[in-house]
């Protein structure tokens, strides 16, 4: 079978791409081909035979290639151009969509189904909800100025994103958003996706307030990939540290964790990754601040925890991290927003607390932090998880997804 993968990035930049990586790999290991497209990066690290791929739209930039930018994040002709090509290349039986807004464009869904009428070709197209780019004008339903989880563009007007400066509290960004999702709202366009994957319940109900794309829904959770045998002798055992790990930014609960962390100078925390509270992390005497880690070196941090947190203030759809931990052997405490609490098992494997509450995460952390005992039984219930391995995951797909 021929599939391809369509995804804005293709270097390595968040869970989406963590997402398409890897079931890449478990497709061609499995005998498929699979070929990728989506923007041209100097870190791209996977591609097509045509080596056809839209031109990199860095948001941040300035000069005069950004004043294009409100008219290419509506509809973008180079992007159907540039997947025409690949399509007549490489001739899938699958396309396999991730995030696609505001970089490639919904047009590309059109190219492919214009395509496949051209040549007579049957070609699935399977998107998975990573986040809620088809809902939402600014993708994970969060009020950027005021933090409030939102669902206002979802039941009514797309223009509450405008009226709230949703996208970077930016009155542009946020009109350009409210205008592009008004349009393939009101065109109806994501009829053309044949199957929508949810990695978690809760993506798939909240899916379920469209009308054309409630039926098109199945659950699925993520893979998860550990190798155990990559664990250095010293991270086997625990070591005296709760550990965060991801961004440092306001919508992951990073604000009311320092909070947090300022009340339990007793506990030491270590926070591995990068962001804009960076400066704020550092100036706790209690936290030590490793940066940006991945590989073996975040495997054996996350093995030699007590635990780890996950304090999200955003609809976290089914993030890789939690499962990551948990599949480490590390308890976790998570708040109980979005798909984080179909993905522990509390008084089990780990705890949920109410997100955003900073005293009821501090109750949290420090009970697990002084009860070895049930630190104990949690990290047992946590080897007993089940979660999808890549191989039986990409199974699913070729059995019950492509077909």
């Amino acid at each position: 079978m021929k599939i391809l993968i369509i995804n804005k990035f293709l270097h390595p930049n968040g869970g989406s791409e963590t997402y398409i990586f890897g079931i890449g790999r478990g497709l061609a290991s499995l005998g498929h081909e699979v070929e990728f497209f989506g923007m041209e990066h100097p870190q791209r690290i996977v591609g097509n035979r045509a080596e056809s791929y839209t031109a990199n739209m860095d948001f941040r930039a300035r000069g005069v290639k950004r004043l294009t930018y409100p008219f290419r994040i509506i509809y973008s002709h180079e992007a159907r151009k540039k997947l025409r090509a690949v399509l007549s290349d490489f001739r899938p039986s699958v396309v396999h969509l991730n995030n696609f807004n505001f970089q490639l464009t919904p047009s590309i869904l059109y190219e492919i189904r214009s395509f496949a009428k051209k040549t007579k070709d049957r070609i699935k197209i399977v998107y998975t909800a990573h986040d809620y780019q088809l809902l939402c004008p600014n993708h994970i339903m969060k009020q950027y100025i005021s933090g409030e989880c939102c669902t206002r563009c979802i039941s009514a007007n797309t223009f509450n994103c405008t009226r709230y400066k949703c996208i970077h509290g930016s009155f542009i960004k946020s009109l350009l958003g409210s205008i592009e999702a008004l349009v393939y709202r009101r065109l109806r366009t994501y009829r053309l996706i044949d199957v929508i994957i949810c990695p978690t319940n809760f993506m798939k109900k909240a899916l379920a307030n469209s009308s054309i794309l409630k039926e098109k829904t199945i659950v699925l959770h993520n893979f998860i990939e550990v190798n155990d045998d990559s664990l250095t002798d010293e991270a086997q055992n625990k070591d005296t540290y709760v550990l965060y790990f991801g961004r440092y930014s306001p919508e992951k609960g990073v604000g009311t964790l320092l909070h947090v962390a300022r009340q339990l100078p007793e506990v030491r925390f270590i926070f591995a990754g990068m962001g804009p509270l960076n400066d704020s992390v550092n100036e706790l005497l209690n936290i030590t601040n490793k940066g940006f880690l991945g590989g073996r070196e975040l495997n054996d941090l996350i093995k030699g925890a007590q635990f780890a947190l996950f304090p999200s203030e955003w609809y976290e759809n089914c993030p890789f991290a939690v499962m990551e931990a948990i599949s480490l052997g590390t308890p976790v405490i998570a708040a109980d927003i979005g798909g984080m609490p179909e993905l522990i098992r509390a008084g089990v494997n780990g705890d949920l607390f109410i997100s955003g509450d900073a005293e009821d995460l501090r109750e949290k952390v420090s009970l697990l932090w002084n009860d070895r005992e049930r630190r104990e039984a949690y990290r047992t219930a946590c080897n007993q998880s089940l979660f999808l391995s890549l191989d039986e995951y990409c199974k699913k797909l070729l059995e019950e997804i492509y077909v």
